[in-house]
């Protein structure tokens, strides 16, 4: 049995993080790689990741890419089967994959909004069904969906997205409460508003990040590297028990009115 900090280590190891091509992804891709994890990137942009590949191997990080359209079912069971023949087997999921569109509900495309669920729900769907069938068959596995402060709360403008974050970590209870017997752990990580390629315009927006200042009781935007630790405690043997919880890394936006 591990002890101590030997609990976080992610030593022999094997992560595949969607949608880690920049942002959140390609930091926590980072982060497990220096906590020892092997690391798979994954996006559809080729050369996108092959940049994201190439800025994890200058860090001493063994990583290899798996270009794949996690909205497509049969292609992610496709991908992730041949991966597991040819780069090994998944230790470590996070369901990173996903986007964000915002007008007023009343105006909302429909086609925007299918496009919300495909990319948003479908997609932890698909990989982790995929993936977990793997793991399943090894008795051991963690799996990690990345929700939002949106999973527990509405702004004006984004209602389709609130919707698919919260289906989100309803969908983690459900892998959790089938998967658990097996030997997996899955759980959610909730970031809050954080400095990122996704959100830059509110970033750049001054009367937003004053609004987001006086609001979060940290007083300001989170930064990547702050999502981190929370991956590496959900990933590693430190979490084993912990089983369909979403934690939110949100400067404590979600503790107060």
């Amino acid at each position: 049995m591990t002890t101590g900090i030997a609990r976080f280590d992610l030593t022999g190891k094997r992560a595949l993080i969607t949608g880690s091509s920049q942002g959140i992804g390609l930091t926590l891709a980072r982060g497990l790689g220096e906590a020892g994890a092997s690391i798979i990137v994954n996006g559809r942009d080729k050369d996108k990741l092959s940049a994201a590949a190439k800025s994890l191997s200058d860090n001493q990080i063994d990583v290899a890419e798996l270009p794949f359209d996690v909205t497509d079912h049969a292609a992610v069971a496709e991908a992730l089967n041949g991966a597991t023949s040819t780069i090994g087997d998944i230790d470590i999921l996070i369901n990173n994959a996903g986007m964000q569109h915002r007008t007023p509900l009343e105006d909302f495309d429909p086609v925007m909004f299918e496009k919300l669920l495909q990319t948003n729900i479908s997609s932890v769907f698909n990989v982790g069904q995929a993936v977990a069938k793997h793991m399943i068959s090894r008795g051991s596995g963690k799996i990690i969906n990345i929700a939002s402060v949106q999973t527990a709360m509405a702004r004006p403008g984004i209602a389709p997205y609130t919707a698919t974050k919260g289906a989100v970590a309803n969908l983690t209870k459900g892998m959790a409460t089938d998967w658990a017997q097996y030997g997996l752990q899955v759980n959610a990580i909730a970031p809050g508003y954080f400095d990122t390629p996704l959100n830059a315009a509110l970033v750049a927006d001054d009367t937003f990040s004053d609004w987001l200042a006086k609001r979060t009781p940290a007083g300001r935007w989170g930064q990547l590297d702050e999502l981190i630790g929370a991956s590496i405690f959900l990933s590693s043997d430190a979490s084993s028990f912990i089983n369909g919880h979403t934690l939110f890394v949100d400067g404590g936006i979600t503790a107060c009115l």
